[in-house]
């Protein structure tokens, strides 16, 4: 045990696994000219807006799945369009790997408790990785509006929440932490004003009118993506993806289980003594991280990245020493969430259980329960505003 521990805060190590695992994978494809879809459906966001031509619907010819992500993505993937695929893909693969790397770091942990956070998201973050997924960033924009409005950089924190939203709209899920911004006019301006900036900044690789319609189309593609995503596919990993497939419940709608969701979210708000406590505020962190996606038909297994993030500080904010049915529930993430899409998780539990009943949502389902009973219940010392310690 005394080894394992040393393993488990020892940064070289840690760093290693964590970088090294997503690298081994797009590395891997590309040596095997394997390149994910998911990065021409990328690249294509930015060529498509350049030359003016949707970005939305099938093109057959350049990628296959569709584009969902809106016309402020062109921006960001600008850099990596224009390189050679093979370099292009790692490199973008990399940059989220170092950004949530950079959030995490930045947290207002010590040392000894990020490091286990970044090894807990090892594995999940090579499973987005392998896919080539933008979910790292996303989950980082959430963590660093987070940061941002705790260190009263609240203009800062606008812009992360605005990428997120202008992006993939997960990002909108930063305004949950608006409650503990001490300049709430400076926040609300700073949304309107990059708000301003990510609409307009498209149109200077494009056009006005292509821009405005292209934020017309999206909002239809969305739509029917949602619908698309309930019924058999490999989306819909959620708790109304458990519901649905585990009762063969498929009539059910999104709703009858978000608005129950947002209730109990809502709980944090109501103990407003403890709103400058830490280990209160990553509370709400966790929870948010892992109700983004637990809560979306449109979350699918490369997702989880961010879902992993939120369990990762709610384990390690815990209170010391843990009790054994939170090392259970981090166990059963584990193995359940984190391994199940490994050619190391068993192939017939994986075909006939997990993937078609959605199991892999079900550890983050019951980790964020527990979290909002220790929102209503747990007791934390209202000056408490370190680094909780870690024994």
């Amino acid at each position: 045990m005394q080894k394992l521990a040393k393993l488990v805060y020892n940064k070289p190590f840690v760093l290693a696994l964590y970088f090294g695992l997503s690298f081994f994978a797009v590395a891997k494809s590309v040596i095997l000219s394997h390149i994910h879809n998911n990065y021409f459906v990328y690249k294509y966001n930015f060529i498509n807006v350049i030359h003016q031509h949707t970005v939305f619907g099938f093109q057959p010819e350049h990628f296959q799945d569709l584009n969902h992500y809106g016309p402020a993505f062109a921006i960001l993937m600008a850099p990596f369009a224009l390189l050679p695929d093979g370099l292009g893909v790692i490199l973008w693969v990399m940059f989220n790997a170092w950004v949530l790397y950079i959030a995490i770091k930045l947290l207002p942990l010590k040392e000894k408790q990020y490091l286990p956070i970044l090894l807990i998201c090892a594995h999940e973050l090579m499973t987005s990785s392998s896919n080539v997924e933008i979910n790292p960033l996303i989950g980082a924009l959430i963590i660093l509006t987070f940061i941002f409005i705790r260190d009263k950089k609240d203009f800062w924190a606008a812009l992360m929440i605005c990428i997120g939203t202008f992006i993939k709209l997960y990002g909108i899920v930063g305004l949950a932490f608006f409650f503990l911004s001490k300049d709430k006019l400076k926040l609300i301006y700073g949304l309107l004003f990059w708000s301003v900036v990510l609409f307009v900044l498209p149109m200077f690789i494009s056009s006005p009118s292509y821009v405005i319609q292209t934020y017309h189309d999206w909002y239809g593609d969305l739509l029917q993506k949602n619908l698309n995503n309930i019924g058999p596919s490999l989306q819909d990993i959620s708790a109304m993806g458990l519901i649905r497939n585990i009762f063969n419940y498929r009539q059910l709608s999104n709703i009858t289980v978000l608005v129950p969701g947002v209730l109990l979210f809502a709980l944090w708000y109501i103990r407003i003594k403890y709103f400058k406590v830490l280990p209160y505020q990553l509370l709400l962190l966790a929870s948010t991280l892992i109700f983004v996606i637990i809560f979306s038909s449109s979350s699918e297994s490369p997702t989880y990245i961010i879902a992993i993030a939120g369990v990762a500080i709610w384990f390690m904010n815990l209170e010391r020493p843990v009790t054994n049915l939170e090392t259970a529930l981090l166990i059963l993430a584990f193995i359940l969430t984190i391994m199940s899409p490994s050619d190391l998780f068993p192939h017939y539990i994986k075909v006939n259980y997990v993937v078609p009943y959605k199991l892999k949502a079900l550890p983050c389902v019951l980790i964020w329960l527990k979290i909002i009973y220790e929102t209503v219940t747990r007791k934390f010392e209202k000056d408490e505003t370190q680094a909780i310690a870690v024994s």
